[in-house]
């Protein structure tokens, strides 16, 4: 049976993982290969970052890669930059409209201030990007702006922004072609307060290819 999933990837499949709702996943992703990440469910956020793989100091800019290409949403073709300045990845394809740049990683602190003291102990992706990152030394002071991908936050005639249902559905998929060898760090979003994940998180599958 054609596994739909790897549908448009070429070269050999170096990894393929599922991810489990709510947590965290880390890998290494050569320059050249594509890196596929399939909302296995529909309506599910994944917080991204990335950082080089030579020198984590070089780490994905949300500022830069917003300002080059004159667009808050990343789309086909949106080049994903470094605050080097250098192109990490590449958009390649994607089944879904836009993907989000501005939304951020919810936190303890953030899911308390918005919706209350009783959310304090819940997990967040602040932690999950903590717990990845720590397997290669990294720490909170390592954390920059993420991207969202599948998650929809309109900004509004007022400026004000929006975290609303997605426009994700069950085995969508963004790929992204390496730039450079980076590592990739992803939290599942556990996020049940608002909607970014029809308040149930799901999993997601990551595909390596190339």
């Amino acid at each position: 049976m054609t596994d739909k999933a790897l549908d448009g990837l070429s070269g050999p499949i170096t990894l393929d993982q599922v991810v489990p709702a709510r947590a965290p996943w880390d890998a290494i992703v050569r320059r050249g290969q594509t890196l596929r990440i399939v909302d296995l469910e529909g309506n599910q956020a994944v917080d991204f970052l990335m950082y080089a793989l030579a020198d984590d100091a070089e780490r994905y800019s949300a500022q830069d890669t917003m300002a080059a290409q004159g667009n808050i949403f990343l789309k086909t073709g949106s080049v994903l930059l470094s605050n080097e300045g250098r192109a990490m990845a590449t958009v390649t394809a994607t089944s879904v409209a836009y993907h989000d740049t501005i939304g951020g990683a919810c936190s303890c602190e953030s899911n308390t201030l918005r919706y209350g003291h009783h959310t304090k102990s819940q997990h967040a992706c602040v932690e999950n990007f903590l717990q990845a990152n720590a397997r290669h030394g990294r720490g909170k002071r390592d954390m920059v702006s993420n991207i969202n991908w599948f998650m929809n936050v309109p900004v509004e005639a007022d400026g004000a922004l929006g975290i609303v249902d997605g426009i994700s559905a069950p085995g969508l998929f963004v790929d992204m072609r390496a730039e450079m060898d980076l590592v990739a760090i992803v939290s599942n979003c556990p996020q049940i307060n608002n909607p970014c994940n029809g308040f149930n998180p799901t999993p997601v599958r990551m595909i390596i290819a190339g």
